[in-house]
């Protein structure tokens, strides 16, 4: 008990500190807790040993992950997908499995037995480190997000075959076919009874839940539907993460869908980590570097050649250039059900013990590369999508059309609300702008008189040259993120050291970076609202208008130096 206690604490400690030192340094936090599986695990200082219950809870990391994606991805999104998951999906499957099949069996010697299981093995990427990554860059629906989660999708499903494949290679071929059958014939009937059922009980269940007003009760009856539907699917010989992915379709259709998701995030990012952690335990450095050459070599066929499958794949789906690259990269690389396979192949005695190491160590150092692909993926397919020259010539000539005769104008960047509003405080004044934004929807917007709204990028110093930039009085960055507004802002500073930028953040945190960056003033969300907040509350508790006002101008007037003058006076006259 003491030695699983001071393994407990040490494991812990090193997750604190790995973790903290990953966000220092902007790094995704998975890549700590392979580090620290690595290196206190049985190939490192051996403090930590495998169990089959560290496995079990490391497993249901997976099953937390694949329940929180349910709740984005509802049945009627799933129903739009279709042809991404069950098409896109099923290309990259097959055309991974056979390219792999065709290496290991005349490359390698090993057989085509051999080479389908390493094949399967290999096809199969990481949804708990893509599927983080992406809802952490808020990519789940961008174009790459949503065919990456297809096929991520098809995989999770084809997971079943392939435990009831592996097996009957091992035995002979005539059993094969009607096992298979068998398989796919149950895991059908069990999804169409859980979907069918869940879509009636679902809803009225929670309702029952939230009826008695207790927040211990929900939080139960939630681990309750993902624990029994990933054992439910577990019993049918499927996933237990499919059953959990399930649970979380059913209620997203629910009101409840956003407190739920609140709920099940401690559980699931403890629990990941602790799944990370156990990853890494599998990594044997000694083979690595007795091998080295060798891995390489295996590395580079895995990364590439599978990114080379996924490019002509999406290509083919007619995505843009950039939109291939980005989901290329977010499919290159190994996954925990690939390492569930070619575990289950190497006990089945269908590959040799140096292929089963080989691969493993591939597939696990492809999954610690993975968030560098995926970030460095995401800055190329950018530049590539600013360097597309007919996309270009379009959008800056339509730019320069809308700005041809404007003078002394502002320049909006971003028309969502925040930008809709500004431009209507503008209009008012009768000051033209000119606002950029690269949604369609934006630009179909109503526009108040002496304002345009036109598509383009106003990260690229074309488009905002085009934009009359030279010209302009000022301009206004109302992004919603932090990184797109910074990297606008150094452009313009580049090329406009003179004009007034003002610059939307969400919070507080970044007004710093922002002003080093070169903004005149940088309007923090959260402190407006809180301040207006703040007022109607002190109004509504029988403060005087004029007393709740005044604090208000005295938080503004310490806060904003372009417009302290202004509410230093207005703040002695009201007294």
């Amino acid at each position: 008990m003491h030695h699983q206690l001071l393994a407990l604490l040490l494991l812990l400690t090193a997750a604190v500190g790995a973790v903290a030192v990953a966000r220092r340094f902007r790094l995704p936090s998975m890549l700590a807790y392979l580090a620290i599986g690595m290196v206190l695990g049985p190939h490192g200082a051996a403090f930590l040993d495998e169990s089959s219950q560290v496995e079990t809870f490391a497993e249901f990391g997976v099953v937390f992950l694949m329940f929180s994606i349910g709740l984005e991805f509802s049945l009627q999104r799933l129903k739009a997908m279709r042809s991404l998951v069950f098409g896109y999906g099923s290309a990259q499957l097959a055309l991974t499995t056979l390219g792999t099949l065709l290496v290991t069996w005349f490359g390698y010697g090993q057989g085509w037995k051999a080479g389908l299981a390493v094949g399967l093995a290999v096809a199969m990427s990481s949804t708990a480190i893509v599927a983080k990554m992406l809802s952490e860059r808020f990519e789940l629906h961008s174009r790459s997000g949503r065919m990456t989660m297809g096929v991520l999708l098809f995989q999770d499903i084809a997971v079943v075959p392939c435990l009831i494949l592996i097996p009957a290679l091992a035995r002979p071929e005539g059993d094969m076919l009607r096992q298979l059958g068998l398989a796919s014939l149950q895991a059908a009937v069990l999804l169409v009874i859980l979907i069918w059922v869940g879509q009636r009980l679902m809803k009225r269940l929670f309702d029952a839940v939230a009826h008695h007003r207790s927040e211990e009760l929900f939080v139960l009856a939630t681990l309750w539907i993902v624990v029994g539907l990933a054992w439910a699917t577990g019993q049918a010989g499927l996933s237990l993460a499919l059953g959990a992915f399930v649970g979380g379709m059913l209620i997203s259709e629910t009101v409840y869908r956003h407190q739920v998701e609140a709920d099940i995030r401690p559980f699931r990012d403890v629990l990941l980590g602790l799944f990370f952690v156990t990853v890494g335990m599998l990594l044997d450095v000694g083979f690595v570097l007795d091998h080295f050459w060798r891995l390489l070599l295996a590395v580079v066929l895995l990364v590439v050649g599978k990114g080379i499958v996924v490019l002509l794949i999406t290509l083919a789906a007619r995505a843009s250039l950039d939109t291939a690259l980005r989901t290329s990269a977010q499919l290159a690389q190994g996954g925990e059900f690939g390492l569930v396979l070619i575990q289950l192949a190497f006990v089945q005695k269908l590959i040799r013990e140096d292929v089963f190491q080989v691969t493993l160590a591939a597939m696990l150092i492809s999954m610690f590369l993975a968030p560098f692909l995926i970030e460095r993926a995401a800055r190329l397919g950018g530049e590539m999508a600013r360097g597309d020259w007919a996309h270009k010539a379009k959008a800056i000539y339509e730019v320069a059309t809308n700005a041809f005769a404007m003078e002394n104008h502002v320049i909006l960047c971003g028309y969502g609300r925040t930008g809709e509003q500004i431009g209507k405080f503008l209009a008012a004044e009768k000051i033209p702008f000119l606002a950029l934004d690269i949604d369609p929807q934006a630009v179909k917007r109503a526009i108040p008189e002496g304002g345009k709204v036109v598509f383009g990028g106003a990260d690229r110093i074309e488009v905002l040259k085009a934009a009359g930039l030279m010209r302009a009085q000022a301009v206004v960055i109302a992004y919603p993120d932090t990184q797109s507004a910074e990297r606008v802002l150094r452009v313009v500073r580049q090329h406009r050291a003179d004009i007034p930028v003002i610059v939307r953040a969400p919070d507080d945190t970044d007004v710093d970076r922002l002003k080093r960056a070169g903004a005149t003033e940088v309007i923090p969300e959260v402190l407006e609202g809180s301040l207006m907040i703040a007022a109607e509350t002190l109004t509504q508790l029988g403060v005087p208008m004029e007393r709740a006002i005044e604090r208000v101008r005295l938080v503004r007037e310490a806060r904003y130096a372009s417009m302290r003058e202004f509410y230093k006076g207005t703040t002695e006259n009201a007294k």
